[in-house]
Formats: structure tokens, sequence, C-alpha cells
């Protein structure tokens, strides 16, 4: 089975809310929620990927001295398996927005659950929960 390795980032405010946003319809998994990533290209770090990816999604800017590794989420799906490092980022430039999800939300750890989330994202919730 192929290996997809996909890096994702808990953005943290101020508040100590989580940032997540909403795939598109139009793509699968549409509707869920997901914490904010992508795929890792070839020759790129996790953390190269979130930069990137960060930009693209929301329209921040953050640096590899701002992502810190938290846990990872190691998941079969039904053509591929996915292991996605999760990092957290409490310092970045910009507001984020939506430009490639359908939007995006703040949201406290503690009622991260009440969304749904593909299921490699929902793991990931109680290592956020003791974290903040």
């Amino acid at each position: 089975m192929k290996i997809l390795l996909v890096s994702a980032c808990a953005l943290i405010d101020a508040d100590n809310r989580v940032l997540i946003a909403q795939r598109p319809e139009h793509k699968s998994l549409g509707g869920l929620w997901e914490f904010p990533g992508g795929k890792v290209e070839e020759g790129e770090s996790p953390e190269d990927c979130l930069i990137r990816e960060l930009k693209e999604e929301l329209d921040i800017t953050t640096w590899e001295s701002c992502l810190a590794p938290l846990t990872f989420a190691s998941h079969s799906y039904e053509d591929f398996h996915l292991l996605m490092p999760l990092f957290v980022c409490r310092k970045w430039e910009g507001n984020a927005h939506a430009r490639e999800h359908a939007r995006v939300k703040w949201v406290r750890p503690q009622r991260l659950r009440e969304y749904k989330m593909p299921p490699a994202d929902a793991p990931l919730i109680p290592a956020l929960i003791d974290l903040l």
C-alpha cells in the first residue's frame, strides 16, 4: 500500500483557539473540517510543506523556527496509508482567511469534537486538548 506523507498544522491564537478549515464540497471528504496543511512534495521537508501550504491556503507567512512538532496520525484509507505529522504554530504574519477551503473557524480545543473531521484528523484532538 502506498504511504502518503501529509503535513498538518494547528495554528493557535492568543486566546488558545485552534484554526480549522472546511474542505470544499467538490473535493474528497468535502464538507469535513481539518487542520490546514497538505501533501509533502518530493525533496520538501514537512516544515517546508507547511510554510508553503499555509501561504497558499490561508495567505499567512510563518517560519520553520515557529513550527513545533506535537504528534502524528497514521491512518489507512482504501487506496493509501496516510502518515501525518501535526505541528503547532503560534507565530505568523497575516490574517488567516480561506483561499482554498470553504471557510475557516477558530475553535476552542475542547469543542473540536463538535466538528466532523476526516478519520486521520480526529485522533489528533486529544494532544491539542492536553497542550492547551
